[in-house]
């Protein structure tokens, strides 16, 4: 059995962060293999509660990739991505609605299970994330730019938090499906993440987290970054150190700083109790994006000194 001393310990650790974080707005974003392990999403629940009961505000934007790639296979359609986002024409786009509804009703009620108060939405509800087409554009190895057609997938024009604020004031957690919807009433499929960074931005959350299927973002040799700042992310991005499904992830942690969130983190969702590690721990578990360092000297191996 553990010392209880050291077990005391561990709650003396946390103390001046649940000091410094009491009142202020947490946007997680939920999705991966945390997803899809009751072990993992049961511990995921308890940390959603136990941060609401300490008197943080925890708002949720879940994914469902992997549900929805089986989805669409079983229905005989095929899966793209370009540039981490999924190619959505119009049976891609109902089939993910109907999977992302189902899990957004699993969530809330994991929640409850814990001891919390959830409430589940989609971006159209109270056009909490109104969107338009997004124009993606692509650059191949020797620089030149190409547009590419990704369908149904949106980008994000405005969130309207005002349904988001009404639930923390009634003292529930909510809950955010990624749909968005446009002007003329089209559904749009959103990347989760993005979807998590644009609603912490307008909530001017002190945290945005992103819990994800790697330890977090790692350097050219396969080292975690321990921290990382928004100019680096940019460097590495550019030479494809940072590629693929990462990229929407630093992007919209790049997006977020800029424009007023506190810190953001990219966990890896499939370790148990990731958010409390990264949050009431000095050492935290994954990669911290910031806005600026003053010195990053040794990527991957820089201690932070706490994560607050």
């Amino acid at each position: 059995m553990q010392d209880p001393i050291e077990r005391a310990q561990v709650l003396v650790e946390a103390l001046p962060y649940i000091r410094r974080f009491r009142g202020k707005t947490f946007v997680i974003k939920y999705g991966g293999h945390a997803m899809q392990s009751e072990e993992l999403r049961e511990s995921f629940a308890q940390d959603v509660v136990l941060l609401e009961h300490v008197g943080i505000n925890p708002v949720i934007v879940h994914g469902g990739g992997p549900q929805i790639s089986e989805l669409v296979t079983k229905l005989g359609l095929k899966s793209r991505f370009v540039r981490g986002m999924r190619v959505t024409d119009a049976p891609t786009m109902e089939a993910a609605e109907m999977v992302l509804q189902r899990i957004n009703k699993e969530i809330v009620t994991m929640i409850s299970r814990q001891g919390g108060r959830a409430v589940g939405l989609s971006g159209k509800d109270g056009d909490l994330i109104v969107s338009r087409k997004m124009r993606m554009v692509v650059s191949d190895g020797s620089g030149r730019k190409t547009r590419v057609d990704v369908g149904l997938v949106g980008e994000v024009v405005e969130i309207n938090p005002a349904v988001l604020r009404t639930l923390d004031a009634a003292e529930f957690i909510p809950v955010v499906a990624p749909t968005g919807v446009g002007r003329d009433g089209q559904t749009y499929n959103i990347n989760a993440d993005v979807a998590a960074g644009k609603i912490a931005a307008a909530l001017k959350a002190e945290k945005l987290i992103l819990l994800s299927d790697v330890e977090g973002v790692k350097d050219k040799d396969g080292k975690l970054i321990s921290t990382l700042d928004a100019a680096q992310a940019r460097r590495l991005i550019s030479r494809g150190v940072i590629h693929e499904g990462m990229i929407p992830k630093v992007e919209c942690c790049i997006d977020a700083l800029r424009a007023g969130v506190g810190k953001t983190h990219i966990l890896d969702g499939r370790v148990r109790h990731a958010v409390l590690l990264e949050i009431f721990t000095r050492s935290g578990v994954g990669t911290e994006v910031v806005q600026s360092s003053a010195r990053v000297a040794d990527l991957g191996s820089e201690s932070r000194g706490g994560r607050g």
